[in-house]
């Protein structure tokens, strides 16, 4: 009897024991992969792929797993491992890989009005015939916090969001894929756009350090020195190197004088202008004079059309927010910041900052309507799994911008990936770096890029190495069908350039 009671107060105390830990045991989630027969008719010729949807786990430097990476990859049937493949990202940082995977780099694409506001659904998905897909396998990568990327075990969201972090992820994911899939020996490519080009600079650097050398980096729509893009106090580097983005921005919207026929000449002039006139006048302050200031106004005008009353009351420096504003405010519009040449409504006449992005407004509903019903439809991904566009909605997302390298004194000088790049090209001579710029990108201005690059402390054997390509277009250059049509021949030729001969 003492026995029988015992026990029963043996099994109550381990019930209860599990009762209240219940919420202490979580089962670890499982990597899941859907997989689909896909295909890309490319310069009139069917390349049948085979698809892969879901997510690797991914396992740190000691083989302990730390997240669910999320990933969409395109193998072509029949074909050898010698075959290039090319893993990419877009940026944010916080965004899923969706705009690249379903703008130019997976086998359908989303058909966009460019530069109109889009019909409501049904939207277009029709074939890509820009893809890379005939030369090179794809993998798109989204990384934690966005797609179906989740941290795992003992991991949190702050072990992947900041630059550091989000290099090492990203390059661990690379690793690991190329090994689960065979494909060590392939000839490698990275593709990255906008924040994915800084992190880009990164992850080239890490990759080689672990013996995995690419045989090149691609950069759409890139930044590599963030003080190009912030217009903060005392700091002229930003008014300089979007000058010539406002200028082409003003000759497309028809508001400069002497136009010309031919866009690249201008923005040349615009160049040699912001180098040789307008830098020398910013370095001046307040020391400038009051003649030499109202004729640097009026040439600023010439630039831009925008009045030189306007140039002096901003004390010659207009930032991106502004101009968005200024630009077409008589006309009741604003311009769009990915894309100028994207024009939408102006809801305060009166303010100096946009409320909104024309070019944003006009692709997102397709872009997220159109992916997310191919990726549970023809890739077949599962309804019970959410994916994130973005990592912005999550719990406690935010960025850690501090980076090994960028540190003086104890303080942030700058956040830059620069150094990361020039290490990589000083160490591997091989490496190519492909940089495409849209003219009319208002987000990352091409001549912040060709800032950064001329800041290269590289002899001209590396610097070569670097190819910079331009598109009549914005941040998301190939929304542009004949930008899209150069992108890939630039990027076809690119990729057959850099494979061993």
């Amino acid at each position: 009897m003492k026995f029988k009671v015992l026990l029963f107060f043996v099994l109550i105390s381990t019930f209860s024991f599990a009762q209240d830990n219940k919420d202490e045991v979580k089962e670890t989630p499982k990597a899941q992969v859907f997989e689909s027969k896909q295909s890309v008719t490319i310069d009139g010729k069917v390349v049948n792929l085979q698809a892969k949807a879901g997510t690797l786990e991914l396992k740190d430097e000691n083989n302990k797993p730390i997240a669910l990476f999320g990933f969409t990859a395109y193998f072509k049937e029949g074909a050898g491992k010698d075959r290039p493949i090319i893993f990419a990202y877009n940026g944010g940082p916080g965004s899923s890989s969706y705009w690249l995977h379903m703008g130019i780099m997976g086998p359908k694409r989303i058909a966009v009005d460019d530069p109109n506001y889009n019909q409501p659904a049904p939207y277009q998905l029709v074939n890509n015939e820009f893809s890379i897909l005939d030369m090179a396998d794809v993998v798109m990568m989204d990384p934690v916090g966005t797609g179906l990327s989740i941290p795992i075990g003992d991991s949190k969201g702050s072990d992947f969001w900041g630059v550091d972090q989000d290099i090492r992820s990203v390059s661990l994911f690379i690793m690991q894929f190329l090994k689960e899939h065979g494909r060590l020996n392939s000839p490698k490519y990275i593709l990255g756009e906008s924040y994915g080009t800084f992190r880009n600079a990164g992850v080239m650097n890490y990759l080689l350090g672990k013996g995995y050398a690419l045989n090149g980096v691609v950069m759409v729509s890139a930044v590599f020195d963030l003080r190009t893009l912030f217009f903060a106090p005392n700091e002229d580097l930003p008014y300089l190197v979007y000058l010539p983005t406002m200028a082409a921005t003003s000759w497309y919207q028809g508001k400069v004088m002497s136009k010309g026929g031919d866009l690249a000449a201008f923005v040349q002039s615009a160049r040699e202008f912001t180098e040789n006139e307008y830098a020398p006048a910013l370095f001046k302050g307040n020391r400038i004079s009051a003649a030499e200031k109202t004729a640097m106004a009026q040439k600023l005008e010439g630039f831009t059309g925008i009045s030189s009353a306007v140039w002096e009351r901003a004390n010659l420096r207009i930032n991106a927010d502004e101009f968005y504003q200024e630009l077409l405010r008589s006309e009741g519009q604003t311009v769009g910041r990915l894309d100028s040449r994207y024009k939408g409504i102006n809801l305060d006449l009166m303010s100096m900052s946009a409320f909104t992005d024309p070019q944003s407004d006009a692709i997102s509903p397709a872009y997220t309507m159109g992916f997310l019903d191919y990726f549970h439809g023809s890739l077949g991904v599962s309804k019970d799994l959410l994916y994130a566009t973005s990592a912005y909605s999550k719990e406690g997302f935010r960025w850690d911008w501090k980076h090994q390298g960028n540190n003086f004194w104890g303080a942030d000088a700058a956040v830059t990936t620069l150094p990361d790049m020039a290490e990589a090209l000083s160490k591997d001579p091989n490496v190519k770096v492909l940089i495409m710029n849209g003219y009319y990108d208002l987000a990352t201005v091409f001549h912040g890029v060709e800032h950064s690059i001329s800041r290269l402390e590289l002899p001209k054997s590396a610097t070569d190495r670097i190819i910079m390509t331009y598109y009549e277009a914005g941040h998301m250059m190939y929304t542009h069908l004949p930008s899209a049509k150069l992108f890939r021949e630039d990027l076809k030729k690119f990729i057959e350039d850099t494979l061993r001969k």
